[in-house]
């Protein structure tokens, strides 16, 4: 009995209502064309070393039309390297094309790097947003566009704190959600960009946060508690910094 009770206060707790984003900040149209679903399927050979694992989904952005940003760990799962050309689907929402590309540069040194990758041939009609230069401030509202599961998402969130040390150092921390939905921005969202409400990119999802809750039906995995970070995400700032350093 006392099980049950614990339970059903952990779940309360989780329920509790804080207080939720209002609509979207950013006007889609000025997103269009400028984050895409990103995807690398396979060959016989590397599914055979990797208990047959098909593929491997994230999301980017174009810094240009011949170059992607992406997180670290989406390049490195794909096998994306320094010199050789593969070959990747890439999906705005509306077209799909497939082009091939290699790792340009690594850029970071922090929680996780950004991943700069290289198009071997341009892509017409994208969209290049800017960065934003200025840190965000707490309670900073901020929106992503990311394709978790392969489908678009416009969701709003807002922007939490910077961590300076421990395991997260160099991350910043937000809480984004769908109404009562936290885990929105789930698998294939790595990658996605944090605008802020003037359309400028401030960072880059690197992955959720999140727990295994055991219920009397079985473990379930849950977001963070309302008014607390369930996103770590990589600052984008640095990548102008290196554009600088050149």
């Amino acid at each position: 009995m006392r099980g049950r009770a614990s339970y059903v206060m952990i779940s309360l707790l989780l329920l509790t209502v804080y207080p939720r984003a209002e609509t979207t900040c950013v006007d889609a149209a000025l997103l269009a064309h400028s984050t895409v679903s990103i995807t690398r399927y396979f060959d016989d050979a590397e599914r055979a070393a990797q208990a047959g694992l098909i593929s491997i989904q994230g999301t980017g952005w174009f810094e240009s039309p011949t170059t992607i940003v992406t997180i670290e760990h989406v390049a490195t799962a794909m096998g994306l390297s320094t010199q050789d050309w593969k070959l990747l689907n890439i999906n705005d929402g509306v077209d799909r094309q497939s082009v091939s590309v290699r790792i340009q540069r690594l850029i970071g040194g922090g929680y996780e790097k950004l991943a700069v990758l290289k198009l071997q041939s341009a892509i017409s009609g994208v969209r290049s947003v800017a960065i934003r230069m200025s840190p965000l401030t707490p309670e900073d509202r901020v929106v992503t566009l990311a394709y978790p599961n392969r489908q678009q998402r416009s969701v709003t969130g807002r922007f939490v704190q910077y961590v300076d040390d421990g395991r997260l150092a160099g991350s910043a921390l937000l809480e984004i959600y769908d109404e009562d939905n936290r885990l929105v921005i789930d698998h294939g969202s790595s990658g996605a960009p944090v605008f802020d409400c003037n359309g400028r990119i401030a960072a880059v999802i690197s992955t959720i946060i999140t727990q295994i809750l055991p219920t009397p039906f079985g473990d379930k995995r849950v977001s963070t508690a309302w008014g607390t970070p369930n996103v770590v995400s990589v600052p984008v700032q640095q990548l102008m910094e290196f554009h600088e350093a050149r």
